[in-house]
């Protein structure tokens, strides 16, 4: 079996690695490719890849290239994880946002826009010549915003599903606060990538007991904590909204905290430069515990077991993962992007049923991806228009004025990014 990272560079990559070399058994990799286009930074990635693989034993082969077809040729599935523009322009997304009183965050609002701009026409570049060398190959996409990213490839007839590790991550915390294994928390977990909420949280499968109530009235505050929300609103809500909920949520206290410290991308930046030495070090043969600080939590996992039922091997058969609507959400077109649990086998995702939506979630869902459209439509298209509609679209913008000086501004900062500009 062979598995291509396109992105292969990133410092989150060992993270991915230590998984594969754990979780061989259900993802028998023999040859991993990691692909990206920053030579000196891949080689130290692969370095600690091998060293890794070595010291877990894993009899894998592990390659590094710059050249992205041959990368991707012959290869099973594809993971995308990748960000145009690295971290400078990550800075940008969380900063310029904040100068017309709206949210600076990387995956939603206007940040999040720009860094759609910026990677729909890549992703689909890539996709392109994954389907030239192997057409039969997965494209699992990490890179964010994961919703938008998805459906493009769909939109483009790619074999594709869009991997977030949000679900993953409540699904560890609730396993851990209810002492039960992680395979036992089944989440009724609905929405949009980066706008969900966890309506139940079932014990043993898709028809087990709910103990999402109890989960609340005996870890509320931790659970609040951990969403950096008061206690009061979940109990209202009787449901666990994504930690992305709070850009929503507490928009103008988030306004005012982004505006007061360092940005997220600045901290990440210097993160970066510290793992890159790290894993320079011929000695260090493991995932480093700052990696943890990093981000990504449990990616691994989520991806081996994610590429591992799509490939016909061992995998779980319901998974968290973003996929068509098809109906499941009947307030939605079929060909939005949701995420939801799917039935995940080689035929690829298949949601399953969901009750009714709450119209306080319903919605928002729907707000949301009429702005996704727009978006897409602008990554597609091009256009000063196509970024004002949308941004006008977005719940986090919503004014002219906002949504003028906003547009104004995502052009000049990524001018470089856009072939029409």
């Amino acid at each position: 079996m062979k598995l291509t990272v396109v992105g292969g560079g990133s410092t989150y990559t060992p993270e991915l690695i230590d998984g594969f070399a754990r979780l061989r058994d259900t993802l028998p990799i023999t040859e991993l490719v990691l692909v990206d286009p920053a030579a000196e930074r891949l080689e130290l990635v692969g370095g600690l890849a091998r060293r890794i693989f070595a010291k877990q034993g894993h009899a894998g082969k592990i390659v590094t290239t710059t050249d992205l077809d041959a990368g991707v040729e012959g290869a099973d599935a594809v993971l995308l994880q990748l960000r145009i523009g690295g971290q400078a322009a990550r800075l940008q997304d969380e900063t310029w946002p904040l100068e017309c009183g709206c949210v600076g965050q990387e995956t939603t609002g206007a940040g999040g826009l720009a860094k759609a701009l910026r990677t729909v026409p890549v992703v689909l570049d890539i996709a392109e010549r994954v389907r030239r060398t192997n057409p039969d190959a997965w494209i699992i996409d990490f890179t964010n915003p994961v919703g938008i990213v998805t459906r493009a490839l769909l939109q483009a007839g790619h074999k594709a599903v869009g991997l977030c590790n949000v679900a993953i991550g409540f699904q560890r915390r609730f396993a851990k606060l209810l002492d039960v294994a992680p395979s036992e928390i089944h989440l009724d977990h609905v929405g949009l990538n980066h706008l969900t909420w966890e309506r139940a949280v079932r014990i043993g499968g898709p028809e087990g007991e709910n103990v999402l109530p109890r989960l609340l009235a005996e870890h509320g505050d931790a659970v609040a904590d951990d969403l950096r929300l008061p206690r009061p609103v979940l109990d209202r809500l009787g449901v666990v909204p994504s930690y992305y909920l709070r850009y929503f949520y507490a928009h103008d206290e988030v306004v005012r905290e982004l505006g007061s410290k360092p940005s997220r991308a600045a901290e990440v930046a210097a993160m970066e430069k510290e793992l890159l030495e790290m894993y320079g070090d011929p000695a260090l043969d493991e995932k480093p515990a700052l990696l943890a600080k990093r981000g990504g939590a449990f990616y691994s996992e989520a991806a081996v077991d994610l590429a591992a039922s799509l490939l016909g091997g061992g995998g779980s058969p319901y998974q968290v993962v973003n996929t068509y609507n098809n109906g499941t959400l009947p307030f939605l077109p079929d060909d939005a992007v949701i995420e939801t649990q799917a039935a995940v086998g080689a035929h690829g995702a298949t949601p399953l049923p969901v009750a009714p939506v709450d119209p306080l979630y319903a919605g928002l869902i729907a707000n949301v991806t009429a702005y996704e459209d727009l978006a897409l439509e602008a990554a597609l298209r091009g256009g000063r228009d196509r970024v004002f509609k949308a941004l006008l679209a977005h719940p986090l913008v919503g004014q002219h004025a906002y949504a003028d000086g906003l547009t104004d501004r995502l052009i000049a900062h990524n001018r470089e990014h856009l072939a029409w500009a």
